[in-house]
């Protein structure tokens, strides 16, 4: 049975995931009533339930299909989904109580489609951020905060297993998606901001950049990261917090992603800002996951000078991003102006919490830098918000 709303994409995806799960158990598995599920403009993300289904008591599963790359796209350095395939194996292949993911059931390079474990009609950590409970909003938080440092702990010292998974799919291990978009930036923003803004960057200030640049390479506090733990790419479940959207996965160092807390949520449409006691709240619960394996992580003062110098990285690089599109029209970061900020607001509030940052840690060129750069944009944009607000679950008291 088909759902008459269902999207063709979403019948299709159904449609190859039942021959598939046909095909490995030998006997005929009918899926039915598929229920798209949004997915991206290379993808297909559909629910569908498991109408006949002899050799499991599963009610439904979620299939992801990846359109094939077309007659005139460029050639792409990786393919996401051989990376989504080989993070969900990764994953499953922890124990149940540290799998931060769901559950890959089956896979199948020629349809490039993947069928996993359905976690269920759960929220994602954005829809708790704009909704009406402060609460809950915060332990979603601490539940993500944990959830990070439970993967990465897990996944440490597992980065030749995942080459070897992405190997066995015929496909290259990659550096860090954002490397080299951070060393553009590195190179190329100093310039920038001199065209744009008439703000010269010292060289010390370069200098104390390279600092979060170095986090890009064979640290050792390697671990997993999805590159992209934006808020709607977090669904809340009955079991906590669980990452999906594993496309541009990668071994990187674990404060990178820590550092989300603090810009907050670098690059991501919803980069709203946190109150000052969740986000220490948040590192708390994420230390405490990764101080086991990473005792170093557990000496205060070392670890907030890698997360200062991840903070730089992130500010920086958001900057490169936004700054050309700001330069040409101060709009939302994201397409949904009520879940997004402006990005003139956005990127003041960065380097207003960057400068904080840096002063205290005796970064004094990046401070200045950051001074600068906060009193060019209140120029630049003198009818834009000068303070980024909190989520919306965090704006009044009583919530």
């Amino acid at each position: 049975m088909t759902d008459p709303q269902a999207t063709p994409g979403a019948v299709a995806a159904m449609a190859g995931a039942a021959r598939l799960l046909s095909r490995r158990a030998g006997s005929e598995i009918e899926l039915s009533d598929p229920e798209d599920l949004g997915g991206s403009g290379r993808s297909v993300v559909a629910r569908a339930r498991m109408a006949q289904n002899p050799f499991s008591d599963r009610r439904s599963v979620v299939i992801k299909q990846y359109a094939p790359p077309g007659p005139g796209d460029e050639p792409i350095a990786s393919d996401p989904y051989r990376y989504e395939v080989a993070s969900c194996q990764l994953f499953t292949a922890l124990p149940s109580d540290v799998r931060p993911s769901p559950v890959i059931i089956a896979h199948d390079p020629e349809q490039r489609l993947l069928v996993l474990e359905d976690l269920g009609r759960s929220m994602t950590l954005a829809d708790k951020l704009f909704g009406p409970d402060r609460e809950a909003a915060r332990i979603c938080l601490l539940g993500w905060a944990r959830g990070l440092g439970r993967m990465q702990a897990a996944t440490a010292g597992r980065e030749g297993d995942f080459g070897a998974l992405l190997r066995r799919l015929g496909e290259k291990v990659r550096r860090d998606p954002i490397a080299e978009q951070a060393r553009a930036a590195l190179a190329g923003l100093p310039a920038l901001l001199a065209d744009s803004l008439g703000i010269e960057v010292s060289e010390m200030a370069v200098l104390e950049a390279r600092g979060g640049v170095r986090l890009l390479g064979g640290t050792g506090f390697r671990a997993f990261s999805p590159s992209d733990t934006c808020p709607d790419n977090n669904l809340v479940t009955s079991r906590g917090v669980r990452f999906v959207d594993f496309e541009w996965g990668c071994f990187r160092d674990v404060v990178l992603d820590a550092a989300y807390v603090r810009v907050p949520f670098p690059g991501c449409a919803a980069s709203f800002d946190l109150p000052s006691a969740v986000r220490d709240q948040m590192l708390d619960a994420w230390r405490a996951e990764v101080a086991p394996v990473w005792p170093e992580l557990d000496d205060t003062e070392l670890l907030e000078s890698r997360l200062t110098d991840a903070h730089v990285l992130w500010v920086w690089w958001s900057t490169w991003q936004l700054l050309p599109r700001v330069l040409h029209r101060d709009r939302p970061i994201g397409r949904d102006a009520g879940r997004s900020p402006r990005i003139s607001t956005a990127l003041r509030h960065y380097w207003q919490g960057l400068g904080a940052a840096t002063a205290e840690t005796g970064r004094a060129a990046t401070a200045e830098l950051a001074a600068a750069i906060v009193a060019a944009l209140d120029v630049r944009f003198p009818d834009a918000p000068s303070e980024l607000p909190v989520f919306p679950a965090f704006r009044t008291a009583d919530r």
